[in-house]
């Protein structure tokens, strides 16, 4: 039996039609929230990801702006920058797209930005509260992940859960998230050992390793619930006929376009898991999602604008 695939575009939508009443209880109260993007260089995936952050912008509403230093830019040149973003009463988020150039330190870059504006989740004091339990901006893929799982109905307490991946964006918040709502919780990363063996233990499988198909039938526990947080573009013939084969339809798109976006999961996994989320189409939709939900959250919090929270700001807080 083919596994359920988890949309994440109903999800998406249905998020934001609740954010649109605490839209309109700023609104009521002067209040537009603001989301800056911080962009440097020509890196296309980071401007298709700004692109899509400022039309999601656009629909709910908000006010957006992007700032696109130069590449050369330096460290001290956009710490300053960051600065005047932090000053600025109408801007209630600010957006790095990462990576930025190599000359410049992003984790002081990050570090930088005022925790109150930091919708990305990546702050110390943001990564600090989450450790805790503690209510606050939560990375926007792994909340996305969690909206998925609880609003398709999978049960997440007393599931056995792996991440395969332990990135500080992704992997490590992503687990935190689970145990926080009672998973049993493995992290898995490049050093593990017999890793098909660990990962099909799993109920639920977080993939967000960067790595195109990798995650095969035989990582997966028939009937698991599997995310796919990968987002990788295939250009090789090869490797698109080696993942596509029993998927003509995808075969047929890749020699048309001459690329493919695929997940971490490879496309034989809906074979085998129970629940399934699809490269495009699926996590993507709901990181951008939670960014909104995030910025929102900050206006409210930051301008003291008494609004109900609803179920999609709760969701990207830590519960």
């Amino acid at each position: 039996m083919a596994a359920r695939i988890l949309n994440g575009a109903p999800i998406r939508d249905a998020i934001y039609a609740e954010l649109q009443a605490e839209l309109k209880a700023l609104r009521d109260a002067g209040v537009r929230p603001g989301l800056a993007a911080v962009l440097i260089g020509e890196n296309p995936a980071s401007h298709i990801y700004v692109k899509n952050k400022i039309a999601a912008c656009e629909q709910l509403g908000l006010y957006s702006e992007r700032i696109s230093p130069p590449p050369t830019v330096t460290t001290e040149e956009l710490l300053r920058q960051v600065e005047t973003l932090n000053r600025r009463e109408d801007i209630d988020g600010i957006l790095v797209q990462l990576p930025l150039p190599p000359q410049v330190d992003a984790k002081k870059i990050l570090e930088a930005v005022d925790p109150a504006k930091d919708v990305d989740g990546f702050h110390p004091q943001s990564l600090g509260r989450l450790v805790s339990n503690r209510a606050g901006m939560v990375a926007c893929t792994p909340a996305g992940c969690m909206e998925i799982l609880r609003r398709s109905g999978i049960e997440v307490a007393g599931a056995n859960a792996v991440v395969v991946g332990r990135s500080d964006i992704v992997g490590k918040p992503m687990a935190l998230l689970l145990m926080h709502a009672n998973a049993t919780v493995t992290i898995c990363h490049s050093k593990t050992k017999n890793l098909p063996d660990v990962v099909r233990r799993a109920d639920i499988v977080v993939a967000a390793i960067g790595r195109a198909g990798m995650l095969t039938q035989d990582f997966i526990q028939p009937g698991a619930t599997v995310i796919d947080v990968g987002m990788n573009q295939v250009t090789d013939a090869a490797q698109a006929e080696s993942l596509f084969a029993r998927h003509p339809d995808r075969l047929a798109k890749f020699r048309e376009k001459g690329s493919a976006l695929v997940g971490d999961v490879h496309p034989d996994v809906a074979e085998v898991a129970g629940a399934l989320t699809p490269v495009p189409g699926g996590v993507g939709l709901l990181t951008i999602a939670m960014l909104m939900s995030n910025t929102v959250k900050a206006a409210r919090l930051r301008r003291g604008a008494q609004a109900e929270k609803t179920p999609a700001t709760a969701g990207a807080a830590v519960r």
